[in-house]
């Protein structure tokens, strides 16, 4: 059955090395135009073509290459948190506002939400749907008041007994002058610090792109958990390759080296787990992917609840604190 978006009507965006699959979707519609038109049976060759759509896209998805899976966490049809949220909660969320210091970040949302009648805590990055949304948003990086808002939040949270749930999609923290004159740094490691010691359960998704310390500022939870076709590391392969060789051109080589993908993070013990996304990526089916993050997220917490506050924050700490490696000489 072909896959097709279910929240967005407007015609699919291809990346390019899926100029097999634009072709034939290309055919699919003018088979729908001609049998719309002249009343001719087309059924047969549009279930063919149908067919034939989701065998390449399998092909292809298939054998993604890390730059590719870059392309697709990227790709501008692809859903955000809020879209997330409002699925989760049936368009039941309240969104909360501002750091109660400089100001409210449109970067970082966040608010109280009910998800099958429970209460949880969402925050997440939000990118900008369209142009003008992404300036107004910032293209999802967030100033230090967005981390003070988040943590706002989760502290409002804990004393409430509520689970927190965060969404990572950004490309990172808002490079300004400004973001360093209020803070950045010192807002994003307060957030590591505090966020170690939560007492209700943390999940944090990766749901698009995960880069540097602007993930990591929402990015300590009990269980951190990717979608398939999204990546986390401290740089993004354009300023890597901009670093170490002078030139962008060197990007998707990056982008294998820095080991980036959920396949990479998962075998480093980085990560507790991979979310799987409908074939041709999040963006093909917004339903299916909403559907099954949200059974991620139910089990999860589920389980997280019925383990006693301290211990979740040792474990939590015991987790981070063994990550990598290191040599005693």
């Amino acid at each position: 059955m072909l896959n097709l978006r279910t929240l967005n009507s407007e015609p699919m965006t291809f990346l390019d090395f899926e100029q097999p699959v634009a072709e034939l979707f290309d055919q699919l519609e003018q088979a729908r135009s001609l049998a719309e038109s002249s009343k001719v049976d087309m059924t047969k060759a549009i279930k063919e073509l149908e067919s034939k759509i989701d065998s390449t896209r399998k092909s292809i998805y298939n054998e993604l290459t890390p730059w590719q899976r870059v392309q697709v966490s990227r790709h501008p049809d692809r859903p955000y948190t809020l879209a997330y949220i409002n699925f989760m909660t049936d368009g039941n969320f309240t969104e909360m506002h501002g750091d109660r210091t400089v100001g409210d970040d449109k970067a970082m949302v966040g608010g109280l939400g009910c998800m099958d009648g429970k209460a949880v805590m969402f925050i997440g990055q939000q990118k900008g749907v369209n142009t003008k949304m992404r300036q107004f948003r910032k293209f999802g990086m967030p100033n230090p008041e967005g981390y003070r808002k988040a943590l706002r939040l989760m502290k409002l949270a804990e004393k409430f007994d509520i689970p927190v749930v965060t969404f990572i999609d950004t490309p990172g923290a808002y490079p300004g002058l400004e973001a360093e004159e209020r803070g950045q740094g010192e807002a994003i490691a307060r957030n590591l610090y505090e966020m170690t010691k939560l007492r209700v359960p943390v999940v944090c998704v990766i749901i698009g792109e995960g880069a540097s310390g602007g993930a990591l500022g929402i990015g300590i939870g009990d269980k951190v958990l990717m979608l398939e076709n999204t990546w986390y590391s401290v740089i993004s392969p354009e300023s890597c390759s901009s670093i170490l060789w002078r030139s962008w051109e060197y990007k998707e080589r990056a982008a294998t080296s820095l080991k980036l993908t959920a396949q990479d993070m998962l075998k480093n013990k980085l990560i507790d787990g991979i979310i799987p996304e409908p074939t041709g990526g999040a963006h093909t089916n917004y339903h299916e992917v909403f559907s099954t993050v949200k059974a991620e997220l139910k089990k999860h917490l589920d389980k997280l609840a019925k383990i006693k506050p301290e211990k979740r924050v040792e474990n939590r700490i015991d987790k981070f604190s063994s990550m990598g490696s290191f040599i005693e000489e």
